[in-house]
């Protein structure tokens, strides 16, 4: 199963916060499997965008620590391409209007990814059928 983090899950994951056991089992067996879990893009605005507004205090510049994180062997970029960026305003089913959201949402159905999040309107989505999610 290639994962997808939502941003939430990276912030957990980067700072060794518990995550949910079936999400940290989902992470271990991909990481086994030499597979890496995918990051969009867009968290990086996201990231950049909580920092700039002091929601999230990180060690270093937000820059940096984005890409110290994607440089892990088991974190992969995920492709954003202008594909992705226009079908995330023609996704089926209701989502709210947040772009990063709706981003990585048709990232993962187009990808073909599970999202990795901790984002209740996320979840929701996938439980409607729309994408894959797995809490965590």
């Amino acid at each position: 199963m290639a994962l997808l983090l939502d941003t939430c899950a990276l912030l957990w994951i980067a700072l060794d916060a518990p995550i949910a056991p079936a999400a940290n089992e989902a992470i271990e067996r991909e990481v086994a499997a030499a597979r890496p879990a995918h990051v969009s893009p867009i968290s990086a605005w996201e990231i950049g965008m909580l920092a700039a507004g002091n929601r999230i205090n990180l060690a270093m510049a937000p820059t940096r620590w984005f890409h110290r994180f994607i440089a892990r062997p088991d974190v992969a970029l995920a492709e954003l391409t202008p594909d992705i960026l226009i079908a995330s305003w023609f996704l089926p089913g209701a989502l709210h209007r947040d772009p990063a959201d709706r981003i990585i949402c048709a990232t993962a159905r187009e990808g073909g990814h599970t999202i990795v999040t901790r984002d209740r309107k996320i979840l929701d989505y996938a439980a409607a059928g729309h994408c894959r999610a797995l809490a965590c």
